[in-house]
């Protein structure tokens, strides 16, 4: 166990090897972007892991993808469980770590800043500490996107880097958004659980339970509220999701699939072209060669 201290930052290396931190210095000229990284990782905490800080001036991103954590700061700690995300203000004292209890935590984490944190922030409620509600499939390649561009400087991946931290940003926001709608609106629940599940496998009956309503009440109120079945809802969302990988990355197509939730790549292409008109590789390179003028589905 290996430990750091100065009067301002107090560390509890107790990490398993596997962990890595990686570090960027950026230009004036990214700081004045509106999103902006300057530090990520993922840390494999162990039983005594603790960082404790004065202060640092920007923002902490966590994501738990094992074990439980905590996060401390001005009288208050919120609990980092497995699959919850939270955005932390580093200008007042702080601690974090492996909580009591658990034996690991397990997180990816990046230190953020920019015009676009700060709104983000303000609309999360900072600096109170609210862990949020996100699947991993969501958050993940976000991460990836930083954890693949952060170091190697070029105008392609400060872009990316930025359009990942705003990504991020974004699933905390829709998730407390999700958090304030009426728990009494099957549709409305079963519309989140899709947004937070279509990467994975769904059937109705998956929609129906998470709504707490029987499938054939759920699709009746779909077709009220939506115009449509929950599986039209669901194949619609997906390829929403498709478009913007396919426009954003340079990810395989069975990729995009894959993250997407389609269970093959020809399925997906059959059911991309038959809501599109065209085909996942053909709307790449119209949308990549036009990104301002984005194509619509076929009526």
């Amino acid at each position: 166990m290996a430990r750091k201290k100065d009067n301002r930052y107090k560390l509890t290396a107790d990490l398993e090897s596997r962990s890595f931190w990686l570090v960027a210095t950026p230009s004036t000229l990214q700081l004045e972007q509106p999103f902006v990284c300057t530090e990520a990782g993922a840390l494999y905490g162990r039983e005594h892991f603790r960082t404790e800080r004065q202060g640092k001036d920007s923002y902490l991103l966590f994501y738990t993808f094992g074990g439980t954590g905590f996060v401390s700061q001005g009288g208050r700690t919120a609990t980092m469980r497995h699959g919850q995300a939270l955005l932390l203000d580093c200008r007042s004292p702080q601690a974090y770590g492996t909580a009591a209890q658990a034996d690991h935590w397990h997180h990816f984490w990046a230190h953020v800043e920019g015009m676009g944190v700060d709104a983000a922030a303000k609309r999360l409620g900072l600096p109170a500490l609210c862990p949020h509600a996100v699947s991993r499939t969501r958050i993940a390649p976000h991460f990836d996107t930083i954890f693949d561009r952060l170091e190697t400087e070029s105008i392609e991946n400060n872009e990316l880097v930025g359009i990942a931290v705003h990504a991020l940003l974004s699933e905390l926001l829709i998730s407390k958004a999700r958090a304030e709608v009426p728990h009494d609106n099957p549709v409305t629940v079963a519309q989140s659980f899709v947004a937070s599940h279509y990467a994975e496998r769904l059937a109705i009956d998956d929609l129906a339970r998470a709504a707490n309503v029987s499938p054939s009440y759920l699709t009746r109120l779909f077709r009220q509220a939506v115009g449509t079945s929950p599986h039209d809802y669901v194949v619609r969302f997906r390829i929403t999701q498709a478009k913007q990988l396919l426009a954003e990355t340079d990810l395989p197509v069975s990729e995009v699939a894959s993250r997407t939730g389609f269970s093959s790549t020809s399925n997906f292409s059959y059911r991309f072209s038959a809501v599109t008109g065209i085909s996942p590789r053909s709307y790449r390179a119209l949308a990549k060669s036009n990104p301002s003028s984005p194509l619509e589905p076929a009526s």
